[in-house]
C-alpha cells in the first residue's frame, strides 16, 4: 500500500518539479517520511548521498514543530468532537509505547524512531515525546540521531541489498 502511494506521488510530480523537491515532499509527510523519501529517490535513481541529505532534511523539518506546538494543537482540536476523536487515537497510539519508553528512556526512544517499521519515525517519536513530557532539548537530538540511524538501514536497504530489485 504504501509503495503504491509513493509511485503514485512520484508519478504525479515526475517532470513537474525537480526530483529532489518530490523527494522532500514526500519525506515531510508523516508515515512516508524518511523511508519513503528513499524508495522514491531510488524510483527516481537519485544519488544516495544526495537523497540521503534531502530525505533527513525532509524528514527532520516537522519534528521541532511538533515537540513545541503539539499540545496547543491538540488543545484547540479537542474543541470539536470530531477532531478530539483524532487527538483521542493519537493519544492512545502514543500510550502503546509508554512502557517501553518509561522501562528504557532515551533508549526506548531512540529505538521507536531508528527502527524502520511502520507506526514507527519521526513523526511518532516526537509524538511520544510530547505526551511523554519529554523535554525538547533532549527529545530532538534522540529523534535526530534515530531518523538518522532509519536512514542509514533503509538505505543500505534500497540502495544495496535490494537495490536491484526496485
Amino acid at each position: 500500500m504504501t509503495d503504491q502511494i509513493i509511485q503514485s506521488i512520484v508519478t504525479f510530480f515526475q517532470d513537474k518539479i525537480p526530483n529532489e523537491l518530490t523527494v522532500f515532499i514526500i519525506s515531510v509527510l508523516p508515515v512516508l517520511e524518511l523511508r519513503g523519501g528513499l524508495i522514491a529517490a531510488k524510483l527516481l535513481d537519485m544519488n544516495i548521498i544526495r537523497a540521503f541529505i534531502v530525505c533527513y532534511l525532509g524528514n527532520m523539518l516537522p519534528i521541532p514543530f511538533i515537540l513545541l506546538f503539539l499540545r496547543k494543537i491538540f488543545d484547540l482540536m479537542r474543541k470539536s468532537k470530531k477532531l478530539g476523536e483524532i487527538v483521542g487515537k493519537l493519544e492512545h497510539k502514543a500510550e502503546k509505547h509508554r512502557k517501553t519508553i518509561d522501562k528504557y528512556g532515551a533508549w526506548g526512544l531512540l529505538v521507536l524512531v531508528a527502527i524502520p517499521l511502520p507506526g514507527t519515525g519521526g513523526w511518532t517519536g516526537a509524538l511520544v515525546a510530547e505526551i511523554m513530557d519529554i523535554k525538547f532539548k533532549k527529545a530532538l537530538p534522540i529523534i535526530a540521531l534515530g531518523v538518522l540511524i532509519a536512514g542509514f538501514i533503509v538505505g543500505a536497504l534500497f540502495y544495496g541489498l535490494l537495490g536491484n530489485v526496485i
